[in-house]
């Protein structure tokens, strides 16, 4: 089969022929997203919004890299999260919540505007002076414009930190780590952000959640509120708090099972998974990463501490008397590799990596112990925030709210999505590749010369070991999917953007 892809600039559409891909094309759409019609989107919103009734307030607790199973609710053998953990146990849990491109910056945009990467031309990691297009609206922009008081703290790291929308309170910093002894923040009020200032010795997500808890003190009459907090734990370099220093100083640390297949040459996997970097104790850019013992020790003692900063939000609602009033919504940016094929990071297309928690907590609107197995997005946080609000979703979010299926199951919710990683070149040598998933398979498209695919039966083989890609009994399944993937690309606008911005 043909497995080429072309851009025909002058229809400005995603078609495949027999022109092979070139980076530029790749990087850059040519399907612009109409500004005009989003800005009439957000006026109808805006208008339909005034005349309902207090809606809720919202908190949205956003992890940095928080693996789908790095939650004791999801079954982790050695992590204890009571608190993330209250919020599925009274709330509902996704067991199937993905990323479409698992990197920082462009994850935090799409979750922000409930658009995929190649619609708003967050791309990547890059270009971070360079703020979102404005006529692209992040769903606080919207429910400002319906009365709520809309806050911003901690790791924002998207384009310009978001620091050109309006944020009643802001306390937050652009960095992907931080400095965890002595941090960066920049603070501002009523769309005012002002210079970065350094605090010391204070752990940045403590101190993130005490101006949180100042911000909610304030007096705001009757207006309802959203809180973003945004963790920068557990990133790399993954420092600890100090009340965390003898945390599993005695746990054993087991090996996943394809640890070793470095050793074994990487049986299946192309040449573009086998040269990327990101292995643990390979390079020096990433010193953190030098043990596989290491790095999981340090990674969930961060999450600990993420932990009970979610416990004393819980405990300041429940003491004020608004924890029934509140949305509660945590997710991540992210999955994280820990030792699986020795990999640390993200970036790549497996499980790991694109797999994220998702949980919400609204006894008004959501019965407690609710689980449920459909395949949610990162672009369908936006529309949820909206939905929870009472706000009219605009019609170009490429997400839907995830709240029906609070009442009910649906088989139908989505069947396949879309995942497209861009960054090149990148500290951690991984080549830009594209793919599809749906329930049970997975085909990934790395779009560099020579192009190269891996193919996973997921019910099967749901550790991604035997690539199935190219053996003469799945090529009509390899077609399939590759047609699929073609189409669903298709229907993604993509913005053109500069070789600069």
């Amino acid at each position: 089969m043909s497995q080429q892809n072309g851009l025909d600039q002058k229809n400005q559409t995603v078609e495949q022929t027999g022109k092979e891909a070139t980076r530029r094309e790749f990087l850059q759409g040519s399907l612009a997203v109409a500004g005009t019609l989003l800005a009439s989107q957000v006026s109808r919103a805006t208008a339909s919004a005034e005349a309902k009734p207090k809606r809720p307030n919202l908190v949205f607790f956003f992890g940095e890299g928080q693996r789908a199973d790095a939650l004791s609710i999801a079954g982790n053998p050695i992590l204890k999260t009571p608190n993330h953990d209250r919020i599925g146990r009274e709330g509902i849990r996704f067991r199937n919540a993905f990323c479409t491109n698992a990197l920082c910056a462009p994850a935090r945009a799409t979750t922000l505007t409930g658009m995929y990467s190649r619609s708003t031309g967050a791309l990547s990691n890059e270009h971070l002076n360079t703020p979102l297009p404005t006529d692209i609206p992040i769903f606080t922009d919207l429910l400002h414009e319906a009365g709520y008081e809309v806050a911003i703290l901690g790791k924002v790291h998207i384009r310009n930190g978001v620091e050109d929308r309006y944020w009643d309170y802001y306390f937050g910093h652009n960095n992907p780590g931080n400095n965890y002894a002595n941090p960066f923040f920049k603070e501002g009020r009523k769309g005012q952000v002002g210079p970065e200032k350094q605090y010391h010795n204070i752990y940045p997500d403590d101190l993130t959640v005490d101006r949180a808890l100042a911000w909610l003190e304030e007096d705001r009459g009757d207006k309802p509120f959203c809180l973003l907090v945004w963790f920068v734990a557990p990133h790399e370099p993954f420092f600890r708090a100090r009340r965390h220093f003898d945390l599993y100083r005695q746990t054993t640390i087991t090996k996943p099972a394809t640890f070793d297949d470095d050793l074994k040459g990487y049986p299946g996997k192309p040449k573009s998974f086998v040269d990327a970097e990101n292995k643990i104790g390979t390079t020096p850019t990433h010193v953190a990463c030098g043990s596989h013992e290491g790095i999981v020790k340090d990674y969930y003692s961060g999450l600990v501490a993420v932990d009970e900063n979610i416990g004393r939000i819980f405990s300041y609602l429940e003491k004020k008397n608004i924890l029934d009033d509140t949305a509660i919504v945590q997710g991540s940016d992210h999955g994280y590799f820990l030792g699986e094929w020795r990999l640390f990071d993200k970036r790549l297309m497996h499980e790991p990596s694109i797999r994220v928690p998702l949980m919400i907590r609204y006894p008004k609107r959501i019965p407690a112990g609710t689980v449920r197995d459909e395949m949610v997005l990162d672009t369908d946080l936006a529309p949820t925030f909206l939905d929870l609000a009472g706000v009219p979703i605009p019609e170009h979010l490429q997400g839907k709210s995830v709240l029906p299926l609070a009442k009910a199951a649906d088989p139908s919710f989505r069947q396949e999505w879309f995942y497209e990683y861009f960054e090149w070149p990148n500290p951690e040598g991984v080549r830009p590749h594209r793919g599809i998933r749906t329930e049970r398979y997975k085909l990934i498209h790395y779009v560099m010369e020579p192009q190269e695919f891996e193919l996973y039966d997921l019910a099967s083989d749901p550790g991604e070991t035997q690539n199935l890609y190219d053996r003469p009994e799945y090529q009509t399944l390899q077609q399939d999917l590759w047609n699929r993937l073609q189409k669903l690309q298709a229907t993604i606008p993509e913005r053109r953007v500069s070789a600069t911005a």
